[in-house]
């Protein structure tokens, strides 16, 4: 009997790779790798839309800020870089007539290098609640406008001032009046159109008016196939009130990356889709126009979130982003994700190795695929939206916890043979752990996307992989804090759609996800640890 021994371990072994079932699995993984290729490419194939600009035929204006990607108005000390601002203006020479500026603090040389790349200037000096700041801008405007009157065609007492609430109408009427007095240019000031009529004693002391036309901020956001309809009844409405003084659209755009609001969706072909319907508009109806804006700023994510550093023509190192001219893509670094979520798909299919089933040869290569998938999307949603350490670490925390899931739920469908079969049991052990800290993270996600969502984008594929695999297969975790947290993320599903609208699909997308989630931590709920 003890010489039985091995050639039984050897017939059961052969028995066992006999009954492998490589049909259902080698659909299932065809299946999968079509599915995750599409995915990428679906994101990443370029569309083809009409030019708005190309050497011979250069727009108006373009909204100029002279910092690099690791700059900001807020650094200490502000140091801005005169051979950064030489390039931008050049390479923006090759597509505009002019670029507006915001501030006169470190743009002394703005002038004179406009005149060198053959550029004019919409001058404008930064207006806030501080009178001494103010006035230094004014007189640094007043003496740059003078001193250049063959660059600068025009010059901008503040910026959305009164939308901040940071000066009066009166107040800001008397600055105007201050510069008119001092300059031969025309004098205007810029905010968004709803700000011209709450305070109609500022259009009087303008030379004309400069409108914000922004859909993709407004408090209705208008979503893109709708957004030049709007532009152009606003346009209307504000040349019919106010003829004869001109309008000019001081601001207009539509941001490549960020959260969905309402029906109006970031995206690199949407802002293409934006700019160039707008420009033909403007040739077409004759509007004087300014682009925002001429490159990405980073630095604005830590204010508006990821969507107010992404409303460049360029991106943050002055690279093309298909906005202007030519083949435009939502990610044109797709093969690069396809890869790395091709890489993670292949590695859980060689964790795995056999699997346990007929059933579980279907299923092993679709959730490799789906875990790959969402670990890919998170990892460029983290790249998009995280600005310091902390938020680095919190999408390094995410991505390491799918991973963690990725490899227990591939185990629990193999027959985990030695190396393997230790692995899973150690995964196992702590399943409760894992689904544990996926409901910390989703209720923390929806705390902040129900009370302070105007800037989050939404963190759907973070996590979808651990509510789809502990829904399938639920392990014990500690109930009291269960319970809690599902409470957490429960009550918050409606209250976010609601305040989102059903027209939202990132907004439904998460309560999709959150719904299973809370269905995954319901059944651990009935399992006894």
């Amino acid at each position: 009997m003890r010489g039985f021994a091995p050639t039984q371990a050897a017939a059961l072994a052969m028995s066992q790779n006999a009954r492998f079932p490589a049909l259902p699995y080698l659909f299932s993984f065809l299946v999968a790798v079509v599915a995750l290729a599409g995915l990428w490419y679906g994101l990443g194939k370029p569309v083809i839309l009409p030019d708005a600009a190309t050497p011979s035929h250069k727009l108006q204006c373009a909204s100029y800020s002279p910092f690099d990607k690791d700059q900001s108005p807020f650094d200490q000390p502000f140091v801005l870089r005169p051979e950064r601002m030489d390039a931008d203006l050049a390479l923006l020479a090759t597509r505009f007539h002019c670029v507006r500026t915001y501030s006169m603090t470190g743009l002394e040389a703005i002038p004179e290098l406009a005149r060198k790349h053959g550029l004019k200037l919409m001058l404008g000096a930064w207006v806030n609640g501080n009178p001494v700041d103010t006035q230094k801008e004014i007189d640094a405007l007043i003496k740059a406008a003078n001193a250049n009157p063959d660059v600068v065609q025009s010059v901008i007492v503040g910026n959305e001032t009164l939308l901040r609430k940071e000066v009066t109408g009166a107040q800001l009427a008397k600055l105007i009046e201050q510069v008119q007095a001092q300059v031969q240019q025309p004098v205007t000031y810029a905010d968004v159109w709803e700000f011209w009529l709450r305070h109609p004693e500022v259009a009087p002391a303008v030379d004309f008016l400069t409108i914000h036309l922004l859909p993709y901020w407004e408090d209705d956001p208008a979503g893109i196939d709708e957004a030049l309809r709007h532009v152009a009844e606003i346009r209307q409405v504000f040349g019919n009130k106010f003829a004869p003084k001109d309008i000019f659209i001081g601001e207009t755009g539509w941001p490549s990356e960020g959260r969905q609001r309402e029906t109006a969706v970031p995206s690199r072909v949407n802002e293409a889709k934006f700019i160039r319907g707008f420009v033909a508009l403007a040739e077409q109806n004759g509007w004087g126009y300014n682009l925002i804006e001429a490159f990405d700023q980073p630095w604005k994510r830590a204010s508006e979130g990821a969507v107010g550093g992404y409303w460049g023509l360029f991106d943050a190192d002055r690279q093309e982003k298909g906005v202007l001219a030519g083949p435009v893509s939502n990610l044109p670094y797709w093969p690069m994700w396809l890869g790395v979520s091709g890489l993670i798909f292949l590695v859980t299919l060689v964790l795995a190795g056999r699997p346990a089933s007929t059933r579980a040869a279907l299923v092993l290569p679709l959730l490799a695929a789906v875990g790959a998938a969402c670990i890919g999307l998170w990892g460029e949603m983290a790249r998009v939206t995280s600005r310091f350490v902390g938020e680095w670490a919190w999408a390094a925390f995410l991505v390491g916890l799918n991973l963690v899931v990725l490899a227990h739920g591939a185990l629990a469908l193999s027959t985990r043979e030695g190396a393997r079969g230790r692995l899973f049991a150690w995964l196992e052990a702590r399943g409760g752990w894992w689904l544990s800290a996926s409901a910390f993270a989703g209720a923390v996600l929806m705390l902040a996307l129900v009370f302070d969502a105007r800037y989050r984008s939404f963190p759907s594929a973070a996590l979808l992989l651990p509510a789809l695999v502990y829904l399938f297969r639920p392990v014990a975790a500690p109930r009291r804090e269960i319970a809690l947290l599902a409470v957490l993320i429960g009550a918050g599903i409606v209250p976010q759609l609601y305040e989102e609208t059903l027209g939202n699909i990132q907004a439904i997308g998460w309560a999709v996800v959150s719904t299973l989630l809370l269905a995954a931590l319901w059944r651990s709920l009935r399992v006894r640890g």
